[in-house]
């Protein structure tokens, strides 16, 4: 009879969970559609009153799943998300890691007072002034602060490789396809806000439109880390992996705040099975190659001595190894390790990283080259097809290097340098 009785009230909330998905879903797609957005927001006032952040991402997961793409669910986060503000059901509330001194998502917490205190007082300020009187004083003022405003990036650098892989161990993909876009977003419209405050034909009312709408998007992003992103990882992930992010995290950089201190947790190993390294597999080994013999310790420090970047993904575009030389050009974390290499990309970039690995499967292409310009450095990104002996694909290997003092060599050099 209780069988019956438990089997019954699983049926149910079952029932009621699929409901709820099904009118989120309903509702979402009319505000698409563009419907009154006061008339859909009462509507889920009156269904749902209050709403779990896992239950965001679900849906997220299930409107992209079905086929809607990740531009147009991005699209409508900041509507949608204006629509659950005020209801999201916070379960966890002050947390232990919230006002735990130099937890991951203390730090995060911290990061955001910090950023919105900025964006709203000190920001706002100067746009007030620039409304006032349009010169190239209060114009110095705003390009200063959308320059500092960009510190935001290393927040967001932490949040992308950090949190997000942690949380795709966990089949929660929907917040990094969503809010990795919105964030590319507001690091693309302060460097155009930058420029087109350099351009004394921008018009004033043009440039107010502009940095209103950013600091907008950086106040709904705040919010939608505090109320949706940050709850999913508290729920999901463990200690040892909040550890994990923390011991990463210096290397990354911090936003608008110091290096918070260590952050020690009482218990350090919960049981969770962790990926062994290279050294732990042959601590004291040789490896064989058809050239020689090498030592593991010799063949790591031998690659981070290398003056580029190595990654390699292997033939199912895992990422499975990269280098970690003391000039990074771009920032890599242990994280990214046997994460699809599709989800390392935002999502504007991923049909081309598909595209290239395609070529490179099917024999079309056994090599690609890229070159930017970024932070004064020249930077060229080769991608080489890595193939056994019959010639079958075993994966690929990124290959970049800042290039700018080969290019500026001339004539020869054939001495030793003397000693400084």
């Amino acid at each position: 009879m209780s069988e019956f009785i438990n089997n019954r009230e699983k049926k149910q909330n079952d029932d009621n969970r699929k409901f709820r998905q099904e009118k989120l879903k309903e509702l979402i797609l009319r505000l698409h559609d563009n419907e009154d957005f006061n008339t859909v927001k009462k509507e889920f006032e009156e269904v749902f009153g209050k709403i779990s952040a896992t239950e965001i991402s679900e849906l997220e997961q299930e409107l992209i799943r079905e086929g809607m793409k990740v531009e147009e669910v991005q699209r409508l986060c900041d509507v949608h998300s204006a629509v659950f503000k005020g209801s999201i059901d916070e379960i966890h509330g002050y947390t232990s890691e919230r006002v735990t001194e130099g937890h991951p998502i203390n730090t995060m917490l911290i990061e955001n007072e910090a950023i919105g205190q900025f964006i709203n007082i000190k920001f706002m300020f100067h746009l007030d002034l620039f409304k006032d009187h349009d010169n190239e004083q209060t114009r110095g003022k705003l390009k200063k602060d959308l320059r500092t405003l960009y510190e935001i990036d290393k927040h967001y650098l932490r949040k992308e490789n950090l949190l997000f892989p942690y949380l795709e161990k966990y089949g929660v993909y929907g917040p990094a396809k969503v809010m990795w876009g919105v964030d590319d977003e507001i690091r693309k419209e302060i460097k155009d806000t930058i420029k087109m405050i350099e351009d004394r034909d921008s018009l004033s009312d043009a440039i107010v439109f502009q940095i209103e709408e950013l600091i907008h998007k950086v106040n709904e992003m705040i919010f939608k880390e505090e109320k949706i992103l940050l709850p999913m990882t508290e729920e999901k992930l463990t200690q040892d992996e909040w550890f994990s992010i923390q011991e990463e995290s210096d290397n990354l950089g911090y936003t608008f705040i110091e290096q918070p201190d260590k952050w020690i947790p009482k218990k350090i190993d919960d049981g969770i099975d962790k990926e062994p390294t290279l050294h732990e597999h042959l601590p004291d080994g040789k490896i064989r190659f058809e050239t020689g013999l090498i030592g593991t310790k010799e063949l790591e420090f031998m690659l981070n001595a290398m003056p580029v970047d190595l990654t390699f993904i292997d033939q199912d575009d895992v990422v499975r190894y990269f280098s970690n030389g003391t000039e990074r050009i771009f920032p890599r974390t242990k994280a990214v390790i046997g994460r699809t290499v599709q989800n390392c990309h935002p999502p504007q970039s991923v049909h081309m990283v598909e595209k290239l690995l395609r070529d490179f499967k099917n024999g079309k292409k056994e090599v690609e080259n890229f070159w930017i310009q970024m932070r004064g450095m020249f930077v060229y990104i080769r991608y080489f097809a890595v193939r056994d002996h019959e010639g079958n694909y075993l994966g690929t290997l990124e290959f970049t290097e800042n290039i700018k003092g080969i290019k500026e060599l001339e004539g020869e050099k054939r001495l030793l340098s003397d000693d400084e």
